[in-house]
């Protein structure tokens, strides 16, 4: 799915959370087969990695960062127009703090998130935190079963408000299926 979505080649830089370390390197290792130029930063890593990965993602010398969330706190990249949740996080304010990384300083920015049914419940606590439903996309190569991909606008910041709000389906490993949630547009 995250290979299909960065088909697109409008999606210049791409910010990319995964939940683990070994999770990052992983995805990081799959886009790099798949001749995108992507690295991964992680607790696991060195300062001078992370610090080089990041000046290369800046640069655009890399187009995707795969990233935890302890690794992503205090990355403050201008410009930056898409942030990818591969794995939703399970703590709706660590979603809030990913998505925020997008949008910046009046910037538009679109967050994505791909969410599988194990994950649904994370998909409504975050819902739930930001007051708003997430809009859902069905209209995608990926369908699952009973969910669907999202779109949103946002212009706000506080998690009350409206924002970057990405959520929806990821892959379900179980079965094989597939399905992607969550474009949404900060102005």
């Amino acid at each position: 799915m995250l290979l299909h979505l960065l088909k697109n080649k409008l999606i210049n830089t791409a910010l990319v959370f995964t939940r683990t370390k070994h999770g990052a390197d992983k995805v990081a290792q799959s886009l790099t087969r798949a001749g995108i130029k992507a690295e991964a930063i992680h607790g696991n890593k060195s300062q001078n990695a992370r610090q080089r990965a990041l000046t290369n993602f800046k640069a655009q010398q890399t187009r995707v960062l795969v990233a935890t969330d302890i690794a992503a706190r205090g990355i403050d990249i201008d410009e930056l127009t898409h942030v990818i949740n591969f794995e939703l996080s399970n703590v709706p304010e660590t979603y809030v703090h990913r998505i925020g990384r997008t949008g910046r300083a009046g910037a538009s920015g679109t967050a994505i998130s791909f969410c599988d049914a194990e994950e649904k419940e994370f998909l409504r606590d975050i819902q739930k935190l930001i007051n708003k439903s997430i809009p859902v996309i069905t209209d995608h190569p990926y369908p699952m079963s009973n969910t669907s991909l999202i779109a949103y606008p946002s212009a706000h910041r506080n998690p009350a408000q409206q924002r970057n709000r990405p959520g929806g389906n990821r892959s379900n490993q179980r079965s094989g299926q597939r399905s992607w949630s969550g474009s949404h547009r900060a102005r």
